[in-house]
């Protein structure tokens, strides 16, 4: 049994990682802690949980074996700095935090400590993406030349922000942007775990609607990868229709794309796009968590998903950066 805990009800995904560890007889909930005592304990009521304000008392539980940090995006660092230092697992959700300089300090306290730190992206972990991640990696699509993927919803037509729990995602000072930091944070590091590396980016990043105005509500980025692939990413929150994904990777001897109906397939000219094998899926999010804790993870894989979620951070900042300066922006790496 893995017992876990919750620090912060904050996340507008809190909801379905309860649901998650209620629906499994391998992992338990043993208590809540959150700032904001009237959500903590609310959300410890309904999950039958103990709720403190008392950060210091969960970290020092035994019987807690592995944290969830479920907090605004930018209180991530304070509770990584907090928890980190305890050595036991920490699932928190994505962004890993909203600047390089947050996450490379977050990144030191974990070469210091050895402990597993992995984020909320699961986009790259499904068995179809776990195909297509093997499929290029067989250099099959010949010279990459260039990517694209679109990671978009209608969050801000729909509304659903308004509630008080989740509303922070509409103020800059808790969410550190809008759209393009909730969405497309998923974009950058999806094609990130293809593609590795981004050296640069130029970005345009708005607010369209005017319905949460404090942040924005879309961006386009182009990426250059270290490889010499080209990348655009977009990010929305006002997607009203269409195909909301777009996932596509360009080389000399053909084109993977994502069929909304078909999965994965490769075209090359003059021929039928045929389907490519399907891999195997990976844990995410919680069932990652666990599966860390009962060591069903190996180093290696862990390693790998850290590096790529402290990269997103980065080119997420370079994109930001870019959207105030109007220029290209080197996207920094750490040390």
């Amino acid at each position: 049994m893995a017992n876990l805990a919750l620090l912060s009800a904050a996340h507008v995904h809190t909801k379905g990682f309860l649901r998650n560890i209620a629906e499994h007889d391998d992992r338990n909930l043993v208590s809540i802690y959150d700032d904001v005592t009237d959500r903590g304990q609310r959300f410890a009521d309904e999950n039958g949980a103990e709720f403190t304000a008392d950060l210091a008392a969960v970290l020092a539980r035994d019987d807690v074996d592995g944290f969830i940090i479920c907090s605004e995006n930018t209180r991530h660092l304070e509770l990584l700095q907090a928890t980190i230092p305890v050595g036991k697992p920490i699932f928190c959700e994505k962004p890993f935090t909203t600047s390089a300089d947050e996450t490379f300090a977050a990144l030191e306290l974990i070469d210091t400590h050895g402990t597993i730190v992995h984020m909320g992206y699961f986009q790259p972990f499904s068995a179809p993406m776990q195909g297509a991640i093997s499929y290029v990696a067989t250099g099959a699509l010949g010279t990459i030349t260039h990517a694209h993927y679109r990671n978009a919803h209608h969050a801000a037509y729909g509304r659903w922000f308004d509630s008080d729990d989740v509303n922070w995602f509409t103020k800059s000072d808790l969410a550190g942007g809008g759209a393009f930091m909730d969405m497309g944070t998923h974009a950058v590091h999806r094609l990130g775990s293809v593609l590795g590396k981004v050296d640069s980016v130029m970005a345009t990043i708005g607010n369209a609607a005017a319905i949460y105005p404090d942040v924005d509500d879309h961006g386009i980025a182009w990426l250059r990868y270290a490889n010499g692939v080209l990348g655009t990413v977009e990010a929305s929150w006002v997607q009203t229709g269409g195909h909301g994904g777009g996932f596509e990777i360009t080389g000399s001897e053909g084109t993977l794309f994502e069929h909304p109906d078909k999965g994965y397939l490769v075209a090359t000219p003059g021929e039928n796009p045929v389907s490519i094998a399907v891999g195997t899926a990976r844990p995410t999010q919680v069932d990652r968590l666990v599966a860390t804790i009962n060591g069903e993870m190996t180093r290696q894989e862990l390693d790998a998903d850290l590096q790529c979620a402290v990269d997103a951070v980065a080119v997420m900042e370079a994109c930001y950066e870019s959207n105030r300066s109007g220029h290209w922006v080197d996207v920094r790496s750490a040390g």
